[in-house]
């Protein structure tokens, strides 16, 4: 096998479980037996490859993940935001000054999912993605030194389960990653849930925190808010201190409950004086006021763990005061693909969210409504001008998501009618090379894809809720993508040249947020495309 970055990625696609894996182990084990199965389970691939969790004995003890000073970062809503948010606010604390008294920080690793373009974006340091020859070194550390580890317990390396599943190794070899570059300061953001994450086998961060919660993998959480709650708060400690966004009444006491029982305190943190929306003289570099309450958790948490380190002298009452320049400087400069993002081409802007919840969906359509408001010249969308959707939600309830967006937008416009044009695509990348290979996945139904079933499935929903509009359905994001391009040039010849840009909006799955900007990031519009 050679060593190469686009190796890695092929190896780590290998990894995946496929869709009919999936649904015959959701049919065949419990929910509980396979939460359950998953901290067990973490430790023994840690031991395999040379690392010890807590007390636990390995053959060789390079070093822990007490070393990595991690911050645990779970929730539904906001939890990529909230630890960028941290993470930047950390490495601000990274560059020395003269006269210093306290010491700093050395390396701010921040371990997030899922990525939009690229594997290795998953894994940064001083909010860098990972090089691909850095990507390449540590996956292949890894991977050999599973394969060692299964000859020496006389198992085949190369065995279906001699390996952990696509989202443990990339934990693994984050953590792996880290000990290896001396990071001592790590965010880590759970993936599912908090209690049975795999990200739980860290047992003692310096601080954790919860954000907004909502109803979201259901299969492997809970059906109910309460269920979701006792989850999330899985991740907090004995004697660290947590904090949580505020949360619905029913949530916050699960939480506060689940405080207790370790013995440690639960603070709920609501917006900073200095981070308030509409008010707020901190412009964040992530869009939304929705992004004020992450921001203000990310201070609390970030200044909790810089006490904790001895690393600078932050008041106890951080949360009334004015902000230290040092967090002002790093939430402005956070930033995070795909979250609120706008990007601009000659005759299209593009308004870019991700929405897999029916909550974030919501907040999604509330900042793109927020955007039309701010641009006069989209008001008679009926008559003048198109306004474009494009969405795919594959594997949860899409067409519920959809009906959400439209409720979301023609309450906020007063418009039944928001856009003259819903595009459903796949999340497929390319008409003739489909996925890009950072993009693959392999946990979808192949006939839903093939056969467009979601997708059609999608276009009579929103025949049904808004007649009015031109529904079309594509079998790849890169289609869509020229079809609104298409649309957007037409309707500037129509109007006049130097008419503001048709606004399109690319929401629902991050997976077709990926692969948007992999399309508009590798073919840029050209007169003649």
């Amino acid at each position: 096998m050679t060593r190469s970055y686009e190796a890695a990625i092929a190896a780590l696609n290998s990894l995946q479980t496929n869709f009919a894996i999936v649904e015959e182990l959701r049919k065949s084990r419990s929910r509980e037996d396979m939460n359950k199965r998953s901290l067990p389970e973490t430790v023994e691939w840690l031991r395999r490859i040379g690392y010890k969790v807590g007390n636990k004995i390995c053959r060789m003890l390079p070093a822990d993940l007490d070393q990595l000073n991690p911050v645990h970062v779970a929730g539904t809503k906001g939890k990529g935001s909230t630890s960028a948010f941290i993470s930047t606010i950390l490495s601000q604390y990274t560059k020395s000054e003269p006269g210093q008294s306290t010491p700093r920080l050395h390396k701010v690793g921040l371990y997030t999912s899922p990525h939009l373009r690229f594997a290795r974006e998953r894994i940064k340091i001083d909010n860098a993605p990972l090089s691909e020859e850095q990507f390449a070194r540590y996956f292949f550390e890894v991977w050999d030194r599973l394969e060692d580890a299964a000859r020496v317990a006389g198992e085949d390396p190369t065995a279906p389960g001699a390996k952990p599943q696509y989202f443990r190794y990339l934990t693994l070899m984050a953590f792996h990653t880290y000990l290896s570059e001396g990071v001592d300061a790590a965010v880590i953001e759970c993936g599912i849930g908090g209690e049975y994450d795999c990200t739980n086998v860290i047992e003692r961060p310096k601080v954790t925190a919860i954000t907004s919660l909502g109803i979201d993998h259901t299969a492997m959480l809970g059906t109910t808010i309460e269920q979701i709650a006792w989850h999330k708060g899985g991740i907090i400690k004995s004697g660290v201190k947590a904090f949580t966004a505020p949360q619905g009444q029913s949530a916050e006491s699960v939480l506060a409950e689940r405080a207790a029982t370790k013995g440690t305190q639960l603070d709920v943190v609501f917006e900073h004086p200095d981070l308030r929306a509409g008010t707020s003289q901190v412009k964040l570099g992530l869009a939304g006021d929705f992004q004020y309450i992450n921001a203000s958790l990310a201070v609390a948490s970030a200044a909790e763990f810089l006490r904790k380190m001895g690393v600078a002298e932050i008041s106890e009452n951080v949360m009334f005061e004015p902000l230290p320049a040092k967090f002002k400087a790093g939430l402005e400069e956070t930033r995070l693909g795909g979250r609120c993002e706008t990007r601009f081409e000659k005759h299209v802007t593009w308004y870019i969210d991700g929405g897999h919840t029916l909550e974030s969906i919501r907040l999604a359509g509330q900042w793109f409504a927020s955007q039309i408001h701010a641009d006069s010249s989209s008001n008679d969308v009926a008559t003048k001008k198109p306004r474009i959707l494009i969405f795919n939600q594959q594997t949860r309830d899409s067409s519920a998501l959809a009906r959400a967006l439209h409720e979301t937008l023609a309450a906020a416009l007063e418009s039944d009618t928001p856009f003259t044009h819903a595009l459903f695509c796949t999340n497929i990348t390319y008409k003739q090379a489909g996925f890009r290979p950072d993009l693959v996945s392999m946990s979808t139904n192949a006939d839903d894809l093939e056969l467009l079933r979601v997708q059609k499935s999608l276009a009579a929903t929103w025949n049904e809720i808004d007649p009015k509009a031109h529904t079309q359905v594509f079998g790849t994001i890169e289609e869509a993508v020229d079809f609104a391009r298409n649309v957007a040039a037409q309707a500037r010849k129509a109007i006049q040249e130097d008419e503001a840009p048709v606004m399109t909006f690319v929401t629902g799955s991050i997976h077709l947020v990926g692969g948007f900007l992999d399309v508009v990031e590798t073919k840029p519009y050209t007169e003649n495309a």
